[in-house]
């Protein structure tokens, strides 16, 4: 008997908590499933540390609102000449560049067109802000119950952030380094990785190069794999782009590592992700290979989990976009 994708989708919702309770206490902890840490801090950055190979220019934006202060820090190399340069937009801007170290930014600055790196991030320490990238990241309202059982309203403020990087981050970043406008890529991971997916599906010319890792199209029971994405396939008329979906191989099957099942934060994730199936992302793939004008790439990191996906994919953009070695194996064992 052949299921329904709206059939699956039940079926996959009742898997986080029925098989993971099951199955958890004979699981092995590893670097492919950690849990993790919402507090995490930042200290000791390519920002702060002596200029090597870029030097790092930092500005701030405030939400109309005033519940948000972004921090964006903008990379540019020492060494560059008066040739536009191709530039890297990556959200989660401090857990981005707990990625770098000082090596790695010394092979980018040493390639013929070196890029200029932007890190959008927030004004804080947190390695990452959950509750301000659930807001700026998500195009779709999500309404569910949170870890006490109570209704939430979350989400929704993509469009807005959509604005805020094209009419407030692009234009300061160009007026501190050359850009080639038409060597643009936008970076994210998990909800940042749904970021990119609905800035392709409602501005596919505002970047060149979208790089989606890990991409939760689980969010809003689902939301993304509906009316927005047919649109986009329905509708996009050759406008050129080159496309990466990126997914950790334990992500595809489901598996989702040791988890803490006493944390009612960690049950409340668990049933939400049930959106859509695990596979979800590399399905995606393959609807959009079919687009005119794009080129898709879609690459499954053989046995990684959701958060070592965020290092790994982000080593991984890097040498697919600029040339320089491929650590995302080595990535893969960071946190």
């Amino acid at each position: 008997m052949t299921l329904s994708f709206a059939a699956r989708r039940r079926v996959y919702a009742l898997l986080p908590l029925a098989g993971l309770m099951a199955g958890l206490a004979f699981t092995v902890p590893s670097a492919s499933a950690q849990q993790r840490n919402p507090q995490q801090r930042v200290s000791n950055t390519i920002f702060e540390q002596k200029a090597e190979s870029y030097r790092f220019e930092r500005f701030n934006l405030d939400s109309p609102d005033g519940q948000r202060r972004w921090q964006v820090n903008v990379g540019i190399p020492l060494r560059g000449g008066k040739a536009p340069a191709p530039v890297l937009y990556m959200l989660d801007g401090n857990a981005a560049a707990m990625v770098m170290d000082q090596p790695l930014l010394a092979e980018l600055a040493a390639r013929k067109s070196a890029p200029v790196l932007v890190f959008i991030g927030y004004d804080n320490d947190l390695r990452i802000d959950s509750p301000a990238r659930t807001t700026d990241y998500t195009a779709w309202i999500d309404r569910a119950d949170d870890e006490g059982g109570q209704p939430t309203v979350v989400g929704g403020g993509a469009f807005a952030f959509q604005d805020l990087i094209e009419r407030r981050i692009k234009p300061e970043v160009e007026n501190r380094a050359t850009i080639d406008r038409q060597q643009q890529a936008l970076w994210g991971h998990s909800l940042g990785g749904l970021f990119v997916l609905s800035t392709l599906y409602t501005r596919p010319a505002a970047f060149q190069y979208y790089l989606a890792a890990s991409p939760s199209l689980w969010w809003s029971q689902g939301a993304p794999l509906g009316d927005m994405e047919r649109q986009f396939l329905e509708n996009q008329h050759g406008q050129p782009a080159t496309v990466w979906v990126m997914l950790g191989g334990a992500e595809r099957v489901g598996d989702r590592g040791k988890r803490d099942m006493s944390n009612p934060r960690v049950v409340a994730h668990l049933r939400r992700i049930g959106g859509a199936t695990p596979d979800a992302a590399m399905q995606l793939s393959q609807r959009l290979s079919k687009v005119p004008g794009l080129e898709v790439h879609y690459r499954e990191f053989d046995g990684l989990g959701h958060g070592p996906m965020l290092s790994a994919s982000l080593q991984a953009a890097l040498s697919a976009l600029y040339g320089v070695g491929d650590r995302s194996r080595e990535a893969s064992a960071q946190p």
